[in-house]
Protein backbone atom coordinates (compact mmCIF):
# COMPACT_ATOMS: atom_id res chain seq x y z
CA UNK A 1 0.00 0.00 0.00
CA UNK A 2 1.22 3.50 -0.87
CA UNK A 3 1.80 6.21 1.70
CA UNK A 4 -1.46 7.88 2.66
CA UNK A 5 -1.57 11.44 1.31
CA UNK A 6 -2.83 14.30 3.45
CA UNK A 7 -6.61 14.39 3.55
CA UNK A 8 -8.41 17.53 2.37
CA UNK A 9 -10.72 19.47 4.65
CA UNK A 10 -14.06 17.74 4.92
CA UNK A 11 -17.54 19.33 5.00
CA UNK A 12 -19.08 19.95 8.41
CA UNK A 13 -21.61 17.16 8.07
CA UNK A 14 -18.84 14.62 7.54
CA UNK A 15 -16.76 15.71 10.54
CA UNK A 16 -19.61 14.64 12.81
CA UNK A 17 -19.47 11.04 11.55
CA UNK A 18 -17.99 8.51 13.98
CA UNK A 19 -16.23 5.35 12.78
CA UNK A 20 -15.43 2.20 14.75
CA UNK A 21 -12.63 -0.08 13.49
CA UNK A 22 -12.81 -3.72 14.63
CA UNK A 23 -9.67 -5.60 13.53
CA UNK A 24 -7.17 -7.77 15.42
CA UNK A 25 -4.29 -6.70 13.17
CA UNK A 26 -2.43 -3.92 14.99
CA UNK A 27 -0.88 -2.49 11.81
CA UNK A 28 -4.25 -2.49 9.99
CA UNK A 29 -5.90 -0.61 12.87
CA UNK A 30 -3.07 1.93 12.86
CA UNK A 31 -3.23 2.42 9.07
CA UNK A 32 -7.01 2.83 9.01
CA UNK A 33 -6.93 5.20 11.96
CA UNK A 34 -4.20 7.36 10.41
CA UNK A 35 -6.11 7.62 7.11
CA UNK A 36 -9.43 8.51 8.71
CA UNK A 37 -8.73 10.32 11.97
CA UNK A 38 -8.32 13.82 10.48
CA UNK A 39 -11.81 13.79 8.98
CA UNK A 40 -13.76 11.55 11.32
CA UNK A 41 -14.04 10.58 14.95
CA UNK A 42 -12.28 7.20 15.01
CA UNK A 43 -12.23 4.44 17.64
CA UNK A 44 -10.29 1.19 17.12
CA UNK A 45 -10.58 -2.15 18.97
CA UNK A 46 -9.11 -5.62 18.42
CA UNK A 47 -11.99 -8.04 19.17
CA UNK A 48 -15.66 -8.54 18.35
CA UNK A 49 -16.60 -8.36 22.02
CA UNK A 50 -14.76 -5.05 22.40
CA UNK A 51 -16.51 -3.75 19.28
CA UNK A 52 -19.99 -4.55 20.62
CA UNK A 53 -19.03 -3.01 23.95
CA UNK A 54 -17.90 0.18 22.19
CA UNK A 55 -21.22 0.36 20.31
CA UNK A 56 -23.06 0.23 23.63
CA UNK A 57 -20.88 2.97 25.12
CA UNK A 58 -20.78 5.51 22.32
CA UNK A 59 -22.62 6.62 19.19
CA UNK A 60 -21.23 5.00 16.02
CA UNK A 61 -22.24 5.79 12.44
CA UNK A 62 -19.98 3.42 10.49
CA UNK A 63 -18.20 0.20 11.51
CA UNK A 64 -15.16 -1.19 9.63
CA UNK A 65 -15.39 -4.86 10.65
CA UNK A 66 -12.85 -7.61 9.99
CA UNK A 67 -14.45 -10.91 9.00
CA UNK A 68 -11.80 -12.95 10.86
CA UNK A 69 -11.58 -12.04 14.54
CA UNK A 70 -9.77 -13.89 17.34
CA UNK A 71 -12.82 -14.32 19.60
CA UNK A 72 -15.73 -14.71 17.15
CA UNK A 73 -16.76 -14.73 13.51
CA UNK A 74 -17.18 -11.26 12.05
CA UNK A 75 -20.48 -12.34 10.47
CA UNK A 76 -21.91 -13.00 13.94
CA UNK A 77 -20.84 -9.52 15.04
CA UNK A 78 -22.50 -8.13 11.89
CA UNK A 79 -25.76 -9.92 12.75
CA UNK A 80 -25.73 -8.45 16.25
CA UNK A 81 -25.02 -4.95 14.95
CA UNK A 82 -27.82 -5.01 12.38
CA UNK A 83 -30.23 -6.46 14.92
CA UNK A 84 -29.47 -3.94 17.67
CA UNK A 85 -28.25 -0.87 15.73
CA UNK A 86 -29.96 -1.15 12.32
CA UNK A 87 -29.11 2.43 11.35
CA UNK A 88 -25.35 1.82 11.73
CA UNK A 89 -23.58 1.06 8.43
CA UNK A 90 -21.10 -1.84 8.41
CA UNK A 91 -18.23 -2.21 5.94
CA UNK A 92 -16.53 -5.61 6.05
CA UNK A 93 -12.74 -5.95 5.83
CA UNK A 94 -11.67 -9.08 3.94
CA UNK A 95 -8.80 -10.83 2.22
CA UNK A 96 -9.12 -12.32 -1.27
CA UNK A 97 -9.91 -15.83 -0.01
CA UNK A 98 -12.79 -14.49 2.09
CA UNK A 99 -14.78 -13.04 -0.84
CA UNK A 100 -17.56 -15.62 -0.42
CA UNK A 101 -17.93 -14.57 3.21
CA UNK A 102 -18.06 -10.95 2.10
CA UNK A 103 -20.95 -11.76 -0.24
CA UNK A 104 -22.73 -13.46 2.66
CA UNK A 105 -22.11 -10.34 4.73
CA UNK A 106 -23.80 -8.21 2.07
CA UNK A 107 -26.80 -10.53 2.22
CA UNK A 108 -26.90 -10.03 6.01
CA UNK A 109 -27.08 -6.25 5.63
CA UNK A 110 -23.47 -5.04 5.32
CA UNK A 111 -23.19 -1.78 3.40
CA UNK A 112 -20.13 -2.95 1.41
CA UNK A 113 -16.76 -4.66 1.81
CA UNK A 114 -13.14 -3.72 1.12
CA UNK A 115 -10.05 -5.85 0.62
CA UNK A 116 -7.15 -5.47 3.06
CA UNK A 117 -4.92 -4.58 0.12
CA UNK A 118 -7.01 -1.47 -0.46
CA UNK A 119 -5.97 1.78 -2.09
CA UNK A 120 -6.34 4.88 0.09
CA UNK A 121 -8.44 6.73 -2.47
CA UNK A 122 -10.67 3.67 -2.72
CA UNK A 123 -11.18 3.70 1.06
CA UNK A 124 -11.97 7.41 1.20
CA UNK A 125 -14.44 7.05 -1.68
CA UNK A 126 -16.19 4.16 0.08
CA UNK A 127 -16.43 6.07 3.35
CA UNK A 128 -17.75 9.15 1.52
CA UNK A 129 -20.41 6.96 -0.11
CA UNK A 130 -21.39 5.59 3.31
CA UNK A 131 -21.65 9.14 4.65
CA UNK A 132 -23.89 10.00 1.71
CA UNK A 133 -26.07 7.02 2.58
CA UNK A 134 -26.40 8.25 6.16
CA UNK A 135 -27.44 11.67 4.90
CA UNK A 136 -29.96 10.10 2.52
CA UNK A 137 -31.56 8.21 5.41
CA UNK A 138 -32.01 11.50 7.26
CA UNK A 139 -33.45 13.19 4.17
CA UNK A 140 -35.93 10.35 3.62
CA UNK A 141 -37.10 10.64 7.21
CA UNK A 142 -37.45 14.37 6.69
CA UNK A 143 -39.48 13.94 3.49
CA UNK A 144 -41.76 11.43 5.18
CA UNK A 145 -42.31 13.96 7.93
CA UNK A 146 -43.17 16.61 5.34
CA UNK A 147 -45.66 14.36 3.54
CA UNK A 148 -47.28 13.33 6.82
CA UNK A 149 -47.76 16.89 7.93
CA UNK A 150 -48.64 18.40 4.51
CA UNK A 151 -47.97 21.84 5.94
CA UNK A 152 -48.43 24.60 3.32
CA UNK A 153 -45.16 26.18 2.27
CA UNK A 154 -46.41 29.64 1.26
CA UNK A 155 -45.65 32.54 3.56
CA UNK A 156 -47.14 36.01 3.28
CA UNK A 157 -45.37 38.84 5.04
CA UNK A 158 -48.17 41.38 4.65
CA UNK A 159 -48.16 45.15 4.39
CA UNK A 160 -48.92 46.05 8.00
CA UNK A 161 -46.20 47.74 10.03
CA UNK A 162 -46.38 44.98 12.65
CA UNK A 163 -45.65 42.25 10.09
CA UNK A 164 -42.93 44.30 8.41
CA UNK A 165 -41.15 44.53 11.77
CA UNK A 166 -41.71 40.83 12.32
CA UNK A 167 -40.19 40.07 8.92
CA UNK A 168 -37.13 42.15 9.76
CA UNK A 169 -36.64 40.16 12.98
CA UNK A 170 -37.05 36.89 11.06
CA UNK A 171 -34.30 37.81 8.60
CA UNK A 172 -31.96 38.78 11.42
CA UNK A 173 -32.73 35.51 13.20
CA UNK A 174 -32.08 33.50 10.03
CA UNK A 175 -28.58 34.94 9.75
CA UNK A 176 -27.41 33.59 13.12
CA UNK A 177 -27.68 30.14 14.79
CA UNK A 178 -29.30 31.41 18.01
CA UNK A 179 -32.43 29.86 19.50
CA UNK A 180 -35.72 31.57 18.57
CA UNK A 181 -38.92 31.78 20.63
CA UNK A 182 -42.07 32.60 18.64
CA UNK A 183 -45.09 33.79 20.60
CA UNK A 184 -48.62 34.59 19.53
CA UNK A 185 -52.20 33.45 19.73
CA UNK A 186 -53.21 30.06 18.38
CA UNK A 187 -53.52 30.08 14.60
CA UNK A 188 -51.31 33.10 13.91
CA UNK A 189 -48.88 31.11 11.74
CA UNK A 190 -46.01 30.36 14.12
CA UNK A 191 -44.92 27.23 12.23
CA UNK A 192 -44.95 29.09 8.89
CA UNK A 193 -42.65 31.69 10.44
CA UNK A 194 -40.32 28.98 11.73
CA UNK A 195 -40.21 27.38 8.28
CA UNK A 196 -39.44 30.71 6.64
CA UNK A 197 -36.56 31.38 9.06
CA UNK A 198 -35.20 27.97 8.08
CA UNK A 199 -35.56 28.80 4.36
CA UNK A 200 -33.69 32.05 4.79
CA UNK A 201 -30.88 30.43 6.81
CA UNK A 202 -27.74 28.63 5.65
CA UNK A 203 -29.33 25.37 6.86
CA UNK A 204 -31.96 25.40 4.10
CA UNK A 205 -30.50 22.30 2.39
CA UNK A 206 -30.85 20.30 5.61
CA UNK A 207 -34.01 19.00 7.33
CA UNK A 208 -36.73 21.06 8.99
CA UNK A 209 -38.43 18.90 11.60
CA UNK A 210 -41.62 20.09 13.32
CA UNK A 211 -43.25 18.54 16.36
CA UNK A 212 -46.30 19.68 18.34
CA UNK A 213 -45.57 18.73 21.93
CA UNK A 214 -49.24 18.97 22.92
CA UNK A 215 -50.28 16.32 20.37
CA UNK A 216 -48.02 13.53 21.65
CA UNK A 217 -48.79 11.33 24.70
CA UNK A 218 -46.56 12.35 27.57
CA UNK A 219 -45.11 8.87 28.01
CA UNK A 220 -43.90 8.76 24.38
CA UNK A 221 -42.48 12.26 24.16
CA UNK A 222 -38.97 11.54 25.46
CA UNK A 223 -38.46 8.68 23.00
CA UNK A 224 -39.79 10.72 20.06
CA UNK A 225 -37.57 13.69 20.88
CA UNK A 226 -34.35 11.92 21.86
CA UNK A 227 -34.71 8.40 20.43
CA UNK A 228 -34.28 5.09 22.24
CA UNK A 229 -32.03 2.07 22.38
CA UNK A 230 -33.19 -1.48 21.80
CA UNK A 231 -34.81 -2.88 24.94
CA UNK A 232 -35.05 0.54 26.64
CA UNK A 233 -38.73 -0.14 27.36
CA UNK A 234 -41.49 -2.55 26.43
CA UNK A 235 -41.96 -2.44 22.68
CA UNK A 236 -38.51 -0.99 21.93
CA UNK A 237 -37.52 -3.82 19.60
CA UNK A 238 -34.70 -1.93 17.93
CA UNK A 239 -32.75 1.29 18.11
CA UNK A 240 -34.57 4.44 16.89
CA UNK A 241 -33.28 7.95 16.28
CA UNK A 242 -35.22 10.85 17.78
CA UNK A 243 -36.23 14.15 16.22
CA UNK A 244 -33.02 15.79 17.41
CA UNK A 245 -30.89 13.32 15.46
CA UNK A 246 -33.11 13.43 12.38
CA UNK A 247 -32.91 17.23 12.34
CA UNK A 248 -29.12 17.25 12.74
CA UNK A 249 -27.63 19.97 10.56
CA UNK A 250 -31.04 21.58 10.09
CA UNK A 251 -33.80 23.12 12.19
CA UNK A 252 -35.99 21.58 14.89
CA UNK A 253 -39.30 23.35 15.62
CA UNK A 254 -40.95 22.59 18.97
CA UNK A 255 -44.50 23.93 19.02
CA UNK A 256 -46.47 24.32 22.27
CA UNK A 257 -43.23 24.27 24.26
CA UNK A 258 -45.16 25.02 27.46
CA UNK A 259 -46.60 21.47 27.29
CA UNK A 260 -43.18 19.88 27.82
CA UNK A 261 -42.98 17.85 31.04
CA UNK A 262 -40.88 19.44 33.76
CA UNK A 263 -38.35 16.55 33.82
CA UNK A 264 -37.96 16.74 30.03
CA UNK A 265 -37.41 20.48 30.28
CA UNK A 266 -34.16 19.67 32.11
CA UNK A 267 -33.13 17.25 29.36
CA UNK A 268 -33.94 19.83 26.68
CA UNK A 269 -31.90 22.44 28.53
CA UNK A 270 -28.93 20.08 28.64
CA UNK A 271 -29.27 19.36 24.89
CA UNK A 272 -29.18 23.10 24.14
CA UNK A 273 -26.25 23.81 26.46
CA UNK A 274 -24.09 20.81 25.62
CA UNK A 275 -24.99 20.33 21.96
CA UNK A 276 -25.69 16.65 22.47
CA UNK A 277 -28.55 14.30 23.32
CA UNK A 278 -28.84 10.89 24.91
CA UNK A 279 -31.31 8.26 23.76
CA UNK A 280 -33.67 6.60 26.24
CA UNK A 281 -31.71 3.65 27.61
CA UNK A 282 -28.51 5.00 26.09
CA UNK A 283 -25.16 5.18 27.83
CA UNK A 284 -23.39 7.71 25.63
CA UNK A 285 -24.14 11.21 24.31
CA UNK A 286 -24.78 11.86 20.61
CA UNK A 287 -23.47 15.18 19.26
CA UNK A 288 -26.00 17.39 17.49
CA UNK A 289 -25.74 20.58 15.50
CA UNK A 290 -29.09 22.18 14.79
CA UNK A 291 -31.10 25.38 15.11
CA UNK A 292 -33.86 25.16 17.73
CA UNK A 293 -37.04 27.19 17.31
CA UNK A 294 -39.75 27.00 19.98
CA UNK A 295 -43.26 28.42 19.97
CA UNK A 296 -46.02 29.02 22.50
CA UNK A 297 -49.42 30.71 22.72
CA UNK A 298 -49.17 31.37 26.46
CA UNK A 299 -47.15 33.79 28.58
CA UNK A 300 -44.05 31.74 29.44
CA UNK A 301 -42.81 34.35 31.91
CA UNK A 302 -46.07 33.94 33.84
CA UNK A 303 -45.59 30.16 33.68
CA UNK A 304 -42.09 30.60 35.14
CA UNK A 305 -43.50 32.66 38.04
CA UNK A 306 -46.17 30.02 38.64
CA UNK A 307 -43.58 27.24 38.73
CA UNK A 308 -44.82 25.54 35.56
CA UNK A 309 -41.79 26.26 33.43
CA UNK A 310 -38.06 26.31 34.17
CA UNK A 311 -36.61 29.79 34.34
CA UNK A 312 -33.20 28.72 33.01
CA UNK A 313 -34.82 27.02 30.02
CA UNK A 314 -36.97 30.09 29.31
CA UNK A 315 -33.88 32.30 29.03
CA UNK A 316 -32.15 29.70 26.82
CA UNK A 317 -35.14 29.71 24.47
CA UNK A 318 -35.87 33.43 24.56
CA UNK A 319 -32.60 34.53 22.94
CA UNK A 320 -34.36 35.89 19.84
CA UNK A 321 -38.05 36.54 20.64
CA UNK A 322 -40.52 37.05 17.79
CA UNK A 323 -44.14 37.96 18.50
CA UNK A 324 -46.87 37.42 15.90
CA UNK A 325 -49.80 39.85 16.06
CA UNK A 326 -53.34 38.42 15.83
CA UNK A 327 -55.16 38.72 12.51
CA UNK A 328 -57.57 41.35 13.89
CA UNK A 329 -54.56 43.67 14.29
CA UNK A 330 -53.43 43.20 10.68
CA UNK A 331 -56.71 43.43 8.75
CA UNK A 332 -55.08 44.95 5.67
CA UNK A 333 -53.30 41.62 5.15
CA UNK A 334 -56.59 39.68 4.98
CA UNK A 335 -57.26 40.20 1.22
CA UNK A 336 -53.82 38.82 0.34
CA UNK A 337 -54.35 35.82 2.62
CA UNK A 338 -57.78 35.19 1.07
CA UNK A 339 -56.17 35.19 -2.38
CA UNK A 340 -53.51 32.72 -1.23
CA UNK A 341 -56.02 30.27 0.24
CA UNK A 342 -58.47 30.70 -2.65
CA UNK A 343 -55.75 29.75 -5.13
CA UNK A 344 -54.55 26.84 -2.99
CA UNK A 345 -57.95 25.18 -2.56
CA UNK A 346 -59.15 25.89 -6.09
CA UNK A 347 -56.18 23.84 -7.32
CA UNK A 348 -56.63 21.15 -4.68
CA UNK A 349 -60.34 20.70 -5.38
CA UNK A 350 -59.95 21.16 -9.17
CA UNK A 351 -62.40 24.05 -9.08
CA UNK A 352 -62.39 27.15 -11.29
CA UNK A 353 -62.98 29.96 -8.80
CA UNK A 354 -62.15 33.31 -10.36
CA UNK A 355 -62.09 35.34 -7.15
CA UNK A 356 -64.26 36.83 -4.43
CA UNK A 357 -66.69 39.75 -4.68
CA UNK A 358 -65.90 43.03 -2.97
CA UNK A 359 -68.95 42.68 -0.72
CA UNK A 360 -67.88 39.23 0.48
CA UNK A 361 -64.29 40.41 0.95
CA UNK A 362 -65.43 43.32 3.13
CA UNK A 363 -67.38 40.95 5.34
CA UNK A 364 -64.30 38.79 5.88
CA UNK A 365 -62.09 41.82 6.49
CA UNK A 366 -64.54 43.05 9.15
CA UNK A 367 -64.75 39.79 11.08
CA UNK A 368 -62.81 39.49 14.35
CA UNK A 369 -61.08 36.15 13.59
CA UNK A 370 -60.60 34.63 17.07
CA UNK A 371 -58.97 31.62 15.37
CA UNK A 372 -56.66 33.90 13.36
CA UNK A 373 -55.10 32.73 10.08
CA UNK A 374 -56.01 29.09 10.69
CA UNK A 375 -59.69 30.00 10.98
CA UNK A 376 -59.52 32.14 7.82
CA UNK A 377 -57.90 29.30 5.87
CA UNK A 378 -60.49 26.79 7.07
CA UNK A 379 -63.32 29.13 6.06
CA UNK A 380 -61.94 29.76 2.56
CA UNK A 381 -61.47 26.01 2.09
CA UNK A 382 -65.10 25.47 3.12
CA UNK A 383 -66.35 28.22 0.80
CA UNK A 384 -64.40 26.90 -2.21
CA UNK A 385 -65.63 23.34 -1.58
CA UNK A 386 -69.31 24.38 -1.35
CA UNK A 387 -69.44 27.27 -3.85
CA UNK A 388 -72.14 26.97 -6.52
CA UNK A 389 -70.56 29.42 -8.97
CA UNK A 390 -67.12 30.42 -10.19
CA UNK A 391 -66.94 33.46 -7.90
CA UNK A 392 -67.26 33.56 -4.11
CA UNK A 393 -70.10 35.88 -3.06
CA UNK A 394 -71.69 36.98 0.22
CA UNK A 395 -74.01 34.00 -0.11
CA UNK A 396 -71.03 31.67 0.11
CA UNK A 397 -70.06 33.27 3.44
CA UNK A 398 -71.69 31.28 6.28
CA UNK A 399 -74.39 33.11 8.25
CA UNK A 400 -72.41 33.11 11.49
CA UNK A 401 -69.71 35.24 9.84
CA UNK A 402 -72.22 37.90 8.82
CA UNK A 403 -73.48 38.68 12.33
CA UNK A 404 -70.45 40.34 13.87
CA UNK A 405 -69.91 39.90 17.62
CA UNK A 406 -68.08 43.25 17.96
CA UNK A 407 -68.62 46.98 17.25
CA UNK A 408 -68.41 47.81 13.53
CA UNK A 409 -65.51 49.85 12.29
CA UNK A 410 -66.28 53.32 10.94
CA UNK A 411 -67.17 53.33 7.25
CA UNK A 412 -68.01 49.59 7.18
CA UNK A 413 -71.35 47.80 7.35
CA UNK A 414 -74.21 49.21 9.39
CA UNK A 415 -76.06 46.92 11.76
CA UNK A 416 -79.10 46.93 9.42
CA UNK A 417 -76.89 45.71 6.57
CA UNK A 418 -75.59 42.86 8.71
CA UNK A 419 -79.13 41.87 9.69
CA UNK A 420 -80.25 41.88 6.05
CA UNK A 421 -77.32 39.73 4.98
CA UNK A 422 -77.89 37.30 7.85
CA UNK A 423 -81.57 36.89 6.96
CA UNK A 424 -80.78 36.45 3.26
CA UNK A 425 -78.08 33.93 4.04
CA UNK A 426 -80.42 31.85 6.18
CA UNK A 427 -83.19 32.04 3.56
CA UNK A 428 -80.82 31.04 0.77
CA UNK A 429 -79.44 28.05 2.70
CA UNK A 430 -83.00 26.97 3.61
CA UNK A 431 -84.21 27.11 -0.03
CA UNK A 432 -81.13 25.26 -1.34
CA UNK A 433 -81.73 22.48 1.19
CA UNK A 434 -85.38 22.18 0.07
CA UNK A 435 -84.35 22.13 -3.60
CA UNK A 436 -81.85 19.36 -2.95
CA UNK A 437 -84.47 17.29 -1.15
CA UNK A 438 -86.71 17.56 -4.23
CA UNK A 439 -83.82 16.91 -6.66
CA UNK A 440 -83.96 20.58 -7.71
CA UNK A 441 -87.52 20.22 -9.02
CA UNK A 442 -88.87 23.77 -8.55
CA UNK A 443 -92.55 22.84 -8.71
CA UNK A 444 -92.28 20.21 -5.98
CA UNK A 445 -90.02 22.52 -3.92
CA UNK A 446 -92.56 25.38 -4.09
CA UNK A 447 -95.28 22.96 -2.96
CA UNK A 448 -93.13 21.74 -0.07
CA UNK A 449 -92.40 25.32 1.02
CA UNK A 450 -96.05 26.38 0.63
CA UNK A 451 -95.31 29.22 -1.79
CA UNK A 452 -96.26 29.93 -5.41
CA UNK A 453 -93.76 28.69 -7.98
CA UNK A 454 -93.31 32.25 -9.30
CA UNK A 455 -92.41 33.36 -5.78
CA UNK A 456 -89.81 30.62 -5.54
CA UNK A 457 -88.37 31.54 -8.94
CA UNK A 458 -88.08 35.17 -7.84
CA UNK A 459 -86.24 34.20 -4.65
CA UNK A 460 -83.89 31.89 -6.57
CA UNK A 461 -83.00 34.76 -8.90
CA UNK A 462 -82.69 37.37 -6.13
CA UNK A 463 -80.55 35.14 -3.94
CA UNK A 464 -78.43 34.04 -6.93
CA UNK A 465 -79.05 30.34 -6.40
CA UNK A 466 -77.63 28.25 -9.26
CA UNK A 467 -79.87 25.35 -10.16
CA UNK A 468 -78.50 21.82 -10.08
CA UNK A 469 -77.96 19.71 -13.22
CA UNK A 470 -81.24 17.79 -12.74
CA UNK A 471 -83.48 20.86 -12.34
CA UNK A 472 -86.65 21.07 -14.42
CA UNK A 473 -88.37 24.01 -16.07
Amino acid sequence: MNTPPQNPKTPAEITRVSILIVDDDDSMRDILSSVLHSNYKVTAVATGEAGLRALKQQHVDIVLLDICLPDTNGLEVLREIKNTWPETLVIMITVVKEIKSAVTAMQLGAFDYINKEFDYDELRTLIARAVGELKSHREISYLREEVAQRVPQEFIIGATEAMQKTCELMRKAAAVPSTVLITGESGTGKEMVARQIHKWSDRVENPFMAINLASIPSELLESILFGHEKGAFTGAHCQRSGKFELANGGTLFLDEISELRFDLQAKLLRAIQEGEVERVGGAHPIPIDLRLIAATNIDLQAAVKNGGFREDLFYRLNVLPIHLPPLRERRSDIPELIGLFLNRYSKRFHRIIGGITEEAREILCSYNWPGNIRELENLVERMVALADGNMLTIYDVPVEYRVFPFPFAAGQFKMTDALRLAVEGFERAFIIQALKQESWHQGKTAERLGVHRKTLEYKIKRLKILRGPSSEE
